[in-house]
């Protein structure tokens, strides 16, 4: 059985449980559409749903004669394959949780469930895995709390454990003086609503900064990322245009504050729209003529913005071609004036 993570099984952060319903339902159960193999259910489905992409699929079943194959039944092993923990959390849940309330299972198989990996260590999802998880110690946010610096981390539903969750080294709960806020997430299809939650973020983002209680503050927009997976060119154009219209709001507060700003993302993907063709490296194009969408993260460089109104020009950042996303805390380390932690990476802040 199978479908589009997008569609079935695959929510994170809490953001549609009816995702992990459906997916209960086709896999467990074995209910939906059924096909005589997996290849000919995806084939069929992109012909029944002409221009939806994969992550956009509906469920399907595996069957012979009328009959589910594969269901899963007491006395059965499950391995979930997936590394990261934001979309394995919830499906392990509703194995594992006794007092499971989110939707009804109907039956509930008794199975040796696995992890690849412990995806929380907080709460000890899933009991069972094949890999001991990473330890990932001294996060910022760790290191900022020993050092009593107040944070602020605020997103939409669908980034809210990126600034929680994976800010923090896969942790589930707080460190002290952090203080999370989240914006649910619409349960929309993202090209057709562009904007997503990004005013609310701002918003959020511009209360938390004229309260005077953080010392440092953090936001994630989701547009470029989850619109971009979209494939849709037009949607992606207004969803970078929204977050550059919530970026002008946030940054003259920030001017008022005395305050400054990094701006940067941790890969690409509404940089590339379409697909390249490696011969001509122009835009590849369909059978029909149209362009061929690109859906997956890009591998270029990103921005590592300084916004500085405020120290008259005495701060940059080093030009480097090797940096990366390891060298931002040690740069926001110095920029509040402390000295990076030992193990981090350099900073990447000159005072001029």
């Amino acid at each position: 059985s199978g479908g589009g993570r997008m569609n079935i099984t695959m929510d994170r952060y809490e953001a549609n449980w009816n995702m992990v319903d459906k997916g209960w339902h086709t896999h467990v159960l074995g209910e939906g559409p059924q096909y005589e193999s997996a290849a000919a259910a995806i084939e069929a489905l992109r012909v029944e749903f002409p221009g939806t992409i994969d992550q956009d699929l509906p469920a399907f079943v595996i069957g012979s004669a009328g009959v589910p194959v594969g269901t899963i039944n007491d006395g059965d092993a499950v391995v979930f394959f997936n590394f990261r923990g934001d979309r394995s959390i919830e499906i392990t849940r509703a194995f594992e949780d006794a007092d499971f309330d989110k939707f009804d299972r109907l039956r509930v198989p008794r199975v040796t469930y696995a992890g690849m990996l412990q995806y929380d260590g907080d709460l000890k999802l899933p009991n069972r895995f094949l890999v001991d998880p990473p330890a990932i110690l001294d996060t910022m946010g760790e290191w900022f709390a020993k050092a009593g610096i107040t944070q602020f981390a605020c997103s939409e539903t669908q980034k809210f454990g990126h600034v929680t969750y994976f800010w923090n080294g896969n942790r589930s709960n707080k460190f002290d003086g952090e203080t999370y806020q989240e914006v649910p997430s619409d349960v929309v299809p993202f090209e057709q609503r562009p904007w997503m939650k990004a005013a609310e973020i701002a918003d959020a983002m511009i209360a938390a900064l004229k309260s005077g209680q953080y010392k440092t503050l953090r936001c994630n927009f989701a547009n470029g990322d989850m619109v971009g997976h979209t494939g849709s060119f037009r949607a992606a154009t207004m969803a970078i245009e929204a977050v550059d219209l919530e970026l002008a709001r946030i940054l003259p507060v920030i001017d008022a504050l005395g305050g400054v700003a990094l701006i940067t993302a941790d890969h690409g993907n509404a940089d590339e729209m379409y697909e390249i063709d490696k011969k001509t490296k122009q835009p590849a194009k369909n059978a029909d003529g149209s362009f061929k969408a690109k859906t997956a993260h890009t591998l270029n460089p990103v921005p590592f913005i300084l916004y500085d109104n405020v120290s008259g020009g005495k701060l940059g950042l080093q030009a480097s071609e090797t940096a990366g996303l390891s060298n931002i805390a040690a740069t926001i380390a110095n920029l509040l004036g402390f000295e990076k932690h030992a193990k981090w990476d350099d900073s990447l802040l000159v005072v001029k």
